[in-house]
């Protein structure tokens, strides 16, 4: 092999991503003679995949997840429970959980939205796995419930969350810190969402165990003024 047909190779070897030490090994020269022979060579690197780029694997979930809800133009494949009785279980805190393809594993991530007031209250960051481990993990986040989650498509999702999200941002709200991780799993936001959030248009704040009522409160009279919006504060949680 001439010198010229030896650049090329370790600089063919180089741009691939290779190493100097791995090229000197695939060329059988010195370390030296590689990392000279590279010397300004750029090494081309894949580009990593958005995670909304990702092969969607699934999204799931809860039912009852329109309960309470107005939908503009409802999509045929926005499905939910029949009968929609008030204060089911799920009503107004609906999870979404999300799974996509990545290389040989998945990635998986969640959302515990609170649809008529404080928007995501939770949310599980990207976690890889291995691709077997989606139905336990499906089955884990939606252990609560008393029935399974509905498979959904991943535009009711996007919907559900940011939608969710953009409401109580308005009413002076911000999302779960983790919400902004798990989000790119969701693909692009384009608003407006098609729901209409609140309890039946009202925001209506339920006392969760982790709340801190009087501050939420605080900020709905700020918001909204007193009397526009209704409220469900546990004593128990209270004192």
């Amino acid at each position: 092999m001439d010198s010229h047909e030896l650049k090329a190779r370790a600089q063919a070897l180089r741009s691939a991503g290779k190493t100097p030490k791995q090229i000197a090994r695939d060329l059988g020269v010195t370390r030296a003679v590689a990392t000279r022979l590279v010397r300004g060579v750029e090494v081309v690197r894949p580009r990593r995949a958005h995670p909304s780029e990702l092969p969607l694997v699934g999204c799931w979930i809860s039912r009852q997840w329109s309960n309470g809800l107005g939908i503009a133009d409802r999509p045929a494949d926005w499905v939910d429970d029949e009968e929609l009785p008030p204060m089911a279980m799920g009503a107004g805190l609906v999870s979404v959980a999300v799974a996509r393809v990545d290389g040989d594993a998945v990635t998986t991530c969640g959302f515990l939205v609170d649809t008529y007031c404080l928007g995501v209250k939770n949310a599980l960051p990207p976690t890889t796995s291995d691709p077997n481990e989606v139905p336990y993990f499906v089955g884990d986040f939606f252990a609560a419930y008393d029935q399974g989650p509905t498979e959904a498509p991943i535009g009711l999702a996007r919907h559900l969350v940011f939608g969710a999200v953009d409401y109580a941002r308005t009413l002076g709200f911000d999302p779960h810190r983790d919400f902004y991780s798990a989000a790119p799993l969701l693909g692009t936001w384009e608003p407006p969402s098609r729901i209409t959030f609140g309890l039946n248009g009202k925001p209506y704040f339920q006392q969760g165990p982790h709340d801190k009522p009087d501050r939420i409160l605080r900020t709905l009279d700020r918001s909204v003024g007193p009397g526009n919006y209704h409220v469900t504060v546990v004593t128990e949680l209270h004192s």
